[in-house]
């Protein structure tokens, strides 16, 4: 049996080793070299990571990462998700399907459309959309990308970074049996209540997973700050994730670059230390107590 066992799971175990720790390895190993444009693996020591902390754009690509993961994580991917879950369960199901695909359709859209599609409506001439209405109600154009990059970047991530609560959101809230609420509406709770007294403690594990998920994701997600602002203008949308991405690709210095991705990793594995300890998400993998009377 155990042999059986063994010959299933090894197509998946040489797939996690080729593609997740030999790159692993050679990261951890690249970041204490200097390997530049030339491939030479020059071993350096620690030399990229003093560089880390002596880099002048090191606190203000930290206080980006900061405000970009928390405030897209609050707004958009657990504040919005739950907001639009709640909104749409309490509806006929035929209505919040509806309005809950429409949520979808980002996530479905390819990155360099969706991404081109907030540069039209932001763009800085007459041409943009936003623009467009200001002019049209006398107003003159504004320079969006200029004046608030970060909201921009913000929005654009939490409009596709809220489909994910959303939908595990939305299957935990159908989960709940229907005799809790009956109960609740016989005894003339109103919806307010009926959220805060049932369906917020039910889904509690569902909202505490979702935070901390998407938490490690966002802080090493660039991908549409890389295709709407490129990190501008003068780093003010520069995340570390974004700025590992030039220090490698653009720059060519592949090993600061992976000194920078070894610390990123040390920040995720302490986010995720501390929603373990803040979040206690032991308590779901101890066995159930059955209490009888």
């Amino acid at each position: 049996m155990k042999k059986t066992a063994w010959i299933f799971l090894s197509p998946m175990l040489v797939m996690v080793t080729i593609f997740f720790f030999i790159p692993v390895i050679l990261t951890i190993v690249l970041s204490f070299t200097d390997m530049d444009y030339q491939f030479q693996w020059n071993f350096v020591g620690f030399s990229n990571f003093k560089d880390i902390a002596t880099d002048f754009i090191i606190p203000k690509v930290t206080t980006n990462t900061l405000i970009y993961t928390f405030t897209t994580l609050g707004l958009f991917n657990v504040g919005s998700a739950l907001l639009i879950s709640l909104l749409t369960t309490s509806i006929p199901d035929k209505w919040g399907g509806f309005f809950r695909t429409l949520w979808m359709l980002p996530r479905l859209t390819p990155s360099v459309v969706y991404g081109l599609l907030w540069l039209w409506i932001f763009d800085p001439t007459e041409h943009g959309l936003l623009n467009f209405m200001r002019m049209s109600m006398g107003l003159p154009p504004q320079n969006w990308l200029y004046r608030a990059p970060m909201f921009i970047v913000v929005v654009a991530n939490g409009f596709i970074g809220a489909s994910m609560g959303m939908l595990i959101f939305t299957a935990a809230i159908k989960a709940i049996p229907i005799d809790y609420y009956r109960a609740a509406l016989l005894d003339g709770a109103s919806w307010w209540m009926i959220t805060r007294k049932i369906t917020l403690p039910l889904i509690k594990w569902q909202v505490l997973f979702v935070t901390a998920y998407q938490t490690l994701s966002l802080l090493t997600s660039f991908e549409y700050i890389l295709i709407i602002t490129d990190g501008g203008p003068v780093f003010r949308t520069e995340v570390w994730s974004l700025y590992t991405y030039h220090m490698a690709f653009s720059n060519y210095r592949f090993g600061y670059g992976a000194a920078l991705s070894v610390v990123l990793v040390i920040m995720g594995i302490i986010f995720a230390i501390a929603y373990l300890r803040l979040f206690k998400f032991e308590a779901l993998m101890q066995k159930p107590k059955v209490e009888v009377d």
